[in-house]
């Protein structure tokens, strides 16, 4: 299952991080000291990916400890003072980690395949947990029932609890979302959300209230919440970073280019990034650029400033010239000093400038940082800004690409779908209400259906969606399912509540043979549900 994979993915990185701390507690050696910071930086980036803010915060803190202590060669080996602390933060990290998975395990069972009741695949992402707890001032209680009335819709179970009471859920929970709507939060207040942070290590806390203040924020933070939300935005923002914690879905591995004539640091650069589970590729000299970057397809390029034939600036310069290669990353190394050199080699198109010989933490965290604003800077452009959902071009992209990614006699469905009545809507109630109904149908989606299906935004109120391993009839079920929560589903707006409904069809391959002629024979059948009276799920009939 993915499931275990992900859990297998930082369970090898945490054993590492003790196999390396027994290590220099045996020999107490700097190089090894340096190896146990990098393995645990390496597990920071693991519960980050996992969005485990509470165990992001114990590794933090001890990565921190660990670098104050263990990162000058000549303090080794450390006092046995210093080891005991330590080792005491290893221990708290290593108990934590264990009984937040064996709480999590035991209801794996249950909560597996809400979003996914209708699908069984070996590719189903770890599901974490669906309770949420609410934490809210006397103001704050019509907005927290009206929170749970929405994410008790998407599945989720919801405890709301006053601030001076204690929490009946264990500390399993997915989310603790704390309200104090009138006023900012009290010395008190920020009591109770730090106790609870000891208690809920492994769940996002959010915190609704007034516009804060930028010392407020830090306060809210420093107490232990990850994100804060003004009040009036609960409805959409919550609801929308809720489910974004639902699934973890594997991410994407990273891919550098390494330009680097020197084997020495060819393969302290390679060791590094592959702590860090970043795949590398590397070449002795520029002028086989563009061959490797054709071949490999990097999401950033290490570059040795200096190498034979031509340097690294100006390998650079060819590459800011070459419309594909114009944005991707390059961060230059050098044993080069000079400051108007490396400002030269900055302004010329580099990113960032490491020192030789590096910090093998600081050049892990350059490469990571490049690399998520890069492929953050790509998903703006191929997401749609209203719903998060892929736009029409990627969405016609994402299915080519899961057409060809197809294995022999496998099975796809596509279903287009289209809120009914959309323009009426639009012209009794108004654009924002058009717009809230758009992302209701983009979240429940969202929420019901698998992080490996496409789920995108084909235009207007109009979605398509992708379904791996699933004939024409079977996501003709699922999306009925999903058409008759969303029919059930009340809309609240300024004014009152609404209802609405939509309408889908359904084609599938390889009945049909290509992207185009599935969109075309799911648009029909689209056609023909809104022919026979809208609300309902047609399937494309063969001729």
């Amino acid at each position: 299952m993915m499931g275990s994979i992900v859990k297998d993915s930082f369970s090898e990185r945490l054993a590492a991080m003790n196999s390396h701390w027994k290590r220099y507690l045996l020999e107490g050696k700097f190089e090894q000291s340096i190896e146990f910071i990098v393995a645990v930086n390496s597990l920071v980036d693991s519960f980050n990916r996992l969005r485990m803010s509470g165990l992001v915060r114990l590794c933090e803190r001890l990565e921190s400890y660990a670098f104050a202590k263990l990162s000058t060669e000549s303090a080794h080996p450390i006092s046995s003072d210093d080891q005991e602390s330590i080792q005491k933060k290893i221990d708290t990290l290593n108990g934590m980690v264990e009984s937040i998975f064996l709480s999590q395990e035991a209801c794996r069972h249950q909560e597996k395949g809400l979003s996914n009741a209708l699908i069984e695949t070996k590719d189903d992402p770890w599901i974490k947990p669906r309770n949420v707890l609410v934490v809210a001032d006397n103001h704050g209680f019509d907005v927290a029932n009206e929170l749970k009335e929405q994410l008790s819709f998407f599945g989720f179970k919801i405890e709301i609890i006053a601030w001076e009471d204690s929490p009946a859920i264990d500390s399993a929970s997915l989310a603790v979302i704390f309200m104090s709507v009138n006023t900012e939060a009290t010395e008190q207040q920020l009591a109770v959300i730090a106790h609870l942070r000891q208690q809920f290590f492994s769940s996002s806390m959010l915190y609704l209230g007034e516009p804060l203040k930028p010392e407020s924020i830090v306060k809210l933070m420093r107490a232990g919440v990850d994100a804060t939300i003004p009040i009036k935005n609960h409805s959409t923002m919550v609801l929308s970073r809720i489910l974004d914690l639902v699934k973890t879905a594997p991410q994407e591995k990273s891919h550098v280019l390494v330009v680097e004539d020197s084997r020495v640091a060819l393969a302290s650069i390679e060791r590094t990034l592959a702590q860090y589970d970043i795949d590398t590729f590397s070449i002795n000299s520029p002028d086989k650029l563009f061959d490797a970057l054709e071949i490999y397809r990097p999401d950033l390029i290490l570059m040795d400033m200096h190498m034979p034939k031509f340097n690294g600036v100006e390998a650079t310069r060819v590459l800011r010239q070459t419309e594909p290669y114009a944005t991707i990353p390059i961060v230059y190394l050098s044993a080069d000093s000079e400051v108007s050199m490396q400002v030269e080699a900055l302004r010329l198109g580099g990113d960032q400038f490491l020192m030789k010989p590096f910090n093998p933490v600081l050049l892990a965290a350059v490469v990571e940082a490049k690399i998520s604003r890069y492929r953050e800077m790509q998903r703006s452009t191929q997401m749609d800004g209203l719903t998060g959902l892929l736009n029409h071009a990627s969405s016609k992209t994402k299915l080519a690409d899961m057409l060809r990614d197809l294995s022999l006699g496998q099975e796809m469905a596509v279903v287009m779908l289209d809120i009914d009545h959309f323009k009426s809507i639009n012209d009794s109630y108004g654009h924002p209400v058009g717009d809230l109904v758009i992302r209701t149908l983009a979240y429940l989606l969202k929420g019901r259906l698998r992080s490996i299906d496409l789920i995108g935004r084909y235009g207007g109120e109009e979605y398509i969606i992708g379904l791996l391993g699933v004939g024409a009839s079977q996501a003709a079920v699922i999306v009925d399912k999903i058409r008759q929560d969303f029919a059930r589903f009340a809309h609240h707006y300024v004014g009152g509540v609404i209802h609405a409904t939509f309408s889908a069809g359904a084609a599938s391959y390889p009945n049909l043979g290509s992207d185009f002629e599935l969109i075309e024979a799911a648009d029909n059948a689209l056609l023909q549900a809104k022919r026979l009276g809208r609300n309902r799920v047609e399937q494309h009939q063969s001729e």
